[in-house]
């Protein structure tokens, strides 16, 4: 008999962000998936869950490296995958642990798919979006009464954000570190400047917030970044 296939979001930063469901996930589980962009350079994701496992030795690593090449995206996927299946065909239950929530721009969606093709039980557990976490961290809301929200994977030339910027009441801009002198100058040409901030690490020991994004333009963005800019003011 196979094993489980678990997604768990873990939310942005916070240890105690995670939820207890995911918690009970990690401790039963047979192995614990922890994703990192270089080998042997350390997960994000894992700093944030290894103080909820009781077992450190079933967590193991894998690469999924931080690059906008489809065939290496696809290749590192594939690969992963074939590893996560032989642990599910050997009857083990495996958790796979992603930031914020697993639906949102995450690296496990692809995982997933291929994982699902393979007539494997999947579950699903959600986490805290960063985005709801840096909201409520800065105390502004995302959303009131009809107010729209548009959600931009900043990373990615979007041909539609100008049309966004116009019509949408509340931006959120993910990892805007590529291409962000770029972003910043859109939104200084739909007068959302003044009514911007972007926070890096959002629920990290190094977390880093910033009104003025225009002192940044010059500066390395951190990938972990996102932007929220409201039509209507930030405090109102």
């Amino acid at each position: 008999m196979n094993g489980k296939f678990y997604g768990l979001g873990i939310g942005p930063g916070d240890p105690e962000l995670v939820t207890i469901k995911a918690v009970n996930i990690l401790n039963k589980a047979d192995i614990i998936i922890a994703p990192e962009t270089v080998s042997g350079k350390g997960s994000v994701a894992y700093e944030i869950i290894k103080g909820h496992v009781h077992q450190q030795e079933k967590v193991k690593f894998q690469v999924f490296p931080m690059t906008y090449d489809a065939d290496a995206l696809d290749s590192s996927w594939n690969q992963n995958m074939e590893e996560i299946m032989l642990y599910l065909n050997q009857g083990k239950d495996v958790a796979f642990i992603t930031l914020g929530d697993p639906m949102i721009y995450s690296t496990y969606i692809y995982v997933m798919r291929r994982i699902k093709a393979q007539g494997i039980e999947v579950e699903t557990v959600p986490g805290i979006p960063s985005f709801c976490a840096a909201a409520s961290r800065l105390g502004i809301p995302l959303s009131e009464g009809e107010e729209t929200i548009a959600i931009i994977p900043a990373a990615y030339k979007c041909e539609h954000m100008d049309e966004l910027l116009t019509y949408a009441d509340n931006i959120i801009l993910m990892k805007p570190s590529r291409g962000f002198e770029d972003t910043v100058e859109k939104l200084n040409k739909h007068q959302r400047l003044n009514n911007t901030v972007m926070i890096s690490k959002c629920g990290h020991a190094d977390e880093r917030i910033t009104y003025d994004l225009k002192q940044l333009v010059n500066e390395k963005i951190d990938y972990l970044s996102m932007i929220i800019a409201k039509k209507r003011g930030m405090q109102e």
